[in-house]
């Protein structure tokens, strides 16, 4: 059959022109769950807020309503099951994340859980079951919004959780122990979040690329290879507040403008070293008064690479220029180095298995790395692993812009089921 080139881009078979089966639902609940959300107006839906507590039981009853037995686990994260042939079979895990970032886009994460729902609705309403378990994911903190505890509900699951991760605090200064017992969890059953070894035969998520190579190949669909790894550095410049306008410019201490030099060699490294990015996300000068010389800043940096050995070297080459920085102009630094990714390379089955169900859809499999991290490079240190990535609008994402087409949630949603049949057969062949 010849192939067309249809509405959601890329190389697609006629028969990709029928009505759609997923989309307009998928797009709709999306939108719904958007509207769950902190502040009017825009998208904010931290880990353990009432909105992140609330957009919780609304996937919990679409996760029943699709057929799956639903529960929670000590850390808020929902799990919905949707049994094999034989009950208590190993599951192929799909999800992704429920919290976001603040002032969001409504399908980072989002778009990987309802996306598994629908996936397990339609199995459930051909009364089809799979030699394995399909097992959805709606774990409850992935960005790191509220509490510097980035992807700690999936490290939960592979038991790589610290316990002390849990007395980290938002800026309220409520900890996550403290948030945990308000919403209902249980901070002192965190070692029963981990799976066993065997339980989980395979995870899958689906998620927006977060980046323009698809779009700009005019390709809807990828399957991921690896996912970068990442360091992320807490960094507290300590000077001398005093009264801005008696202490003369020489005789200042300022923590503020140290922090700005600081803050243009994070840029200047991160531009001249290949394969490096490096963020500033958050910043906060004190007292804050208009009226007084900055006495003390705390700031945070983000490093990213494909490369461990660069992004490594990269590190070291900072926190010297950094040492530099502070000593010539006489402010106290310190850097707390609170987590640390490796890169990933995801399993080549799955990714063998995603490309050749992106292919089946009528549609070129282009296999590409993740710049952002995942749920899916924690799950892959307890079991086989892969993404499938679905273009975005301009690649924009952690931002109220982003956008797919309800086209393209529609192939994503025949591919993701497509994969996940295909992946169930080769884990059953290889026994």
């Amino acid at each position: 059959m010849a192939a067309t080139r249809g509405r959601s881009g890329g190389r697609r078979s006629k028969a990709a022109a029928a009505p759609l089966r997923f989309g307009p639902a998928l797009m709709a609940r999306l939108d719904e769950l958007a509207g769950i959300t902190e502040v009017p107006g825009q998208l904010t839906r931290r880990y353990l807020s009432p909105a992140h507590l609330a957009a919780k039981a609304r996937v919990e009853a679409w996760m029943a309503e699709a057929g799956m037995r639903v529960r929670t686990d000590p850390l808020c994260s929902l799990f919905g099951r949707y049994e094999g042939r034989a009950g208590g079979a190993p599951a192929i895990m799909l999800g992704s994340h429920i919290d976001t970032v603040i002032d969001a886009g409504k399908y980072d994460g989002a778009l990987g859980v309802l996306a598994a729902i629908a996936v397990v609705a339609e199995l459930a309403r051909s009364g089809e079951r799979l030699e394995h378990a399909v097992e959805v994911a709606a774990f409850g903190e992935e960005e790191g919004s509220r509490f510097p505890t980035h992807i700690l509900t999936s490290s939960a699951l592979t038991g790589a959780a610290r316990p002390a991760l849990l007395d980290m605090r938002d800026a309220d200064g409520i900890s996550v122990r403290r948030a945990l017992a308000v919403a209902g969890g249980d901070a002192k059953a965190l070692r029963a979040c981990a799976r066993k070894r065997g339980e989980i035969a395979a995870y899958l998520e689906l998620h927006i690329e977060q980046g323009p190579v698809l779009e700009e190949k005019g390709l809807a669909l990828g399957a991921v290879t690896a996912i970068n790894g990442s360091v992320r550095f807490r960094v507290t410049v300590t000077g001398f507040a005093g009264h801005a306008g008696t202490v003369p410019m020489v005789s200042r201490r300022d923590a503020l403008s140290a922090t700005a030099e600081m803050l243009l060699t994070i840029e200047t490294l991160a531009m001249s070293t290949p394969d490096l990015v490096a963020t500033v996300g958050r910043i906060k000068a004190l007292p804050g008064a208009g009226n007084v010389i900055p006495g003390r800043v705390e700031f945070t940096i983000d490093m990213r690479s494909p490369d461990d050995g660069v992004r490594r070297r990269a590190a070291k080459t900072l926190l010297a220029r950094l040492r530099e920085i502070a000593s010539r102009r006489r402010v106290g630094l310190d850097v707390e180095t609170y987590q640390e990714n490796p890169a990933i390379t995801l399993d080549a089955g799955v990714i063998d298995t995603v490309a050749e169900a992106i292919a089946a859809c009528g549609h070129e499999p282009l296999r590409l790395p993740s710049g952002a991290g995942h749920d899916a490079g924690i799950m892959a240190k307890l079991c086989p692993s892969g993404m499938l990535f679905v273009r975005c609008k301009d690649g924009v994402s952690h931002n109220p812009a982003e956008a797919i087409s309800v086209e393209d949630a529609d192939l994503a949603v025949t591919a993701l089921l497509e994969a996940t049949r295909r992946l169930d057969r080769r884990l059953q062949a290889a026994g």
